[in-house]
């Protein structure tokens, strides 16, 4: 998918804040080869490998653009790489595993995270941290709009679904690798926007990245029905804007 890095970081500072929580999950030791899934522009890859005691840590990311900024802003050193590659295919041993916000962009997480889970090294921590906003009256309005002319027909139909996983779901895969200290909580992040074009601004940067792959030229009206829609569901300002996200860990014995 084209990712717009300045998209993304126009919500810069609330998209920070899951990675810090996550942080705290890591087991803290010296040397450990960790790799950051989804890594993005990096700076958050930085900000775990200055956690990292003596670390080598590798941001994996497929997103060139995504990459190029990590590159461009110089946060590489000694100990931080940035590598191209498809996380679902994640290859190598690793004393950490560590994800931000990345693992809601492959399907199959039955499959995932057990593949996952298998490239720990014996000790080895798997930390996620993963959106599920799903439900929200946002992510709705995008499927309800898809669906409707002349959006359907240029879409061909497409509709991305969700592929996030219940709390429950998750603790069981994790209990079905014999993981063990299993962590495992959904947290609301209460974000208060200036309005509900604020909230499609957020959007743009994320779930609809695959609808604005397809629609091209399309794209203007797409989100100009989007908005009128938004508007009308979300008329507060300023707007609370809760957002989920699941967070686990697990360390393989």
């Amino acid at each position: 998918m084209p990712w717009n890095p300045e998209q993304y970081h126009k919500f810069q500072s609330e998209r920070s804040a899951p990675f810090y929580d996550l942080l705290k999950l890591v087991e803290i030791r010296p040397r450990i080869k960790a790799v950051d899934l989804g890594c993005g522009t990096g700076e958050l890859t930085r900000a775990l490998a200055d956690a990292l005691p003596e670390g080598d840590v590798t941001g994996l990311d497929s997103s060139p653009a995504m990459l190029d900024a990590a590159r461009a802003a110089l946060y590489a050193s000694s100990n931080l790489r940035f590598e191209q590659g498809d996380l679902s295919e994640l290859s190598g041993s690793w004393d950490l595993i560590f994800s931000n916000a990345a693992i809601q962009w492959c399907e199959d997480h039955e499959r995932l995270i057990p593949h996952l889970f298998s490239k720990l090294n014996p000790g080895g921590q798997l930390c996620v941290q993963v959106p599920s906003n799903h439900n929200h009256i946002s992510h709705m309005l995008i499927r309800e709009t898809a669906r409707e002319a002349p959006f359907d027909k240029i879409l061909n139909g497409f509709e991305r679904v969700s592929p996030v996983l219940s709390i429950d779901q998750y603790t069981r895969i994790l209990f079905e690798q014999s993981a063990a200290n299993i962590t495992v909580f959904e947290k609301v992040y209460p974000h208060v926007l200036e309005n509900s074009d604020a909230v499609v601004e957020w959007i743009s940067g994320t779930a609809l990245v695959p609808y604005f792959e397809r629609l091209g030229e399309h794209k203007p009206e797409f989100l100009e029905a989007l908005r009128k829609k938004m508007k009308k569901a979300l008329p507060e300002s300023p707007l609370l804007y809760p957002f989920r996200r699941i967070l686990f860990s697990a360390a393989k014995s």
